[in-house]
C-alpha cells in the first residue's frame, strides 16, 4: 500500500476548506493515516521545502506556511500519490482544471491551498520529517 503526505496550506485553512479537502479524498476511497492541526516551526518548514533553498521564493513560501496553522495529513490507498496529485489539480491555478481542489477554489500560485508528495521518495522523507511515529 503507497502512502503519501498532503498538507492544507494557512489558506485552506483560513477559509475553511480543510473539510471540504478532507471530504474529496474520502470519497476518492483513500485511507486517512494521520491529521493534526499544527503551528509548523520554522525548523520544519525550513526542512520540509529543503530542496528549493537556494530559489528566490524559498523565503517567501517559508513565510507564508508559518503566517498560521497547516493541517498536515497523510493518506494510504493504490497508487495514491498520483492520485491526490490529480484530485489536487495544477500547481498554477490557472492551469488547474475545473473540479480539481486547485481549480475550484484557488486563485494564486503562491497561496494554492494544499502541498502534496510528488513522488515515492518524496512522501517517505515528508512523512518521517512530520510524522516520525509513523516510520
Amino acid at each position: 500500500m503507497e502512502r503519501t503526505f498532503l498538507m492544507i496550506k494557512p489558506d485552506g485553512v483560513r477559509r475553511g476548506l480543510v473539510g471540504e479537502i478532507v471530504a474529496r479524498f474520502e470519497r476518492k476511497g483513500l485511507k486517512l493515516i494521520a491529521l493534526d492541526l499544527v503551528h509548523a516551526s520554522r525548523e520544519t518548514v525550513e526542512a520540509h521545502y529543503g530542496v528549493h533553498r537556494e530559489k528566490p521564493f524559498f523565503a517567501g513560501v517559508v513565510g507564508f506556511i508559518l503566517s498560521g496553522p497547516v493541517v498536515t495529513t497523510v493518506w494510504e490507498g493504490d497508487e495514491v500519490i498520483a492520485i491526490s496529485r490529480k484530485l489536487m489539480g495544477a500547481t498554477k491555478p490557472t492551469e488547474a482544471n475545473p473540479g480539481t481542489i486547485r481549480g475550484d477554489y484557488s486563485n494564486s500560485v503562491e497561496q494554492n491551498l494544499i502541498h502534496g508528495s510528488d513522488s515515492v521518495e518524496n512522501a517517505a522523507s515528508e512523512i518521517a520529517l512530520w510524522y516520525p511515529n509513523l516510520v
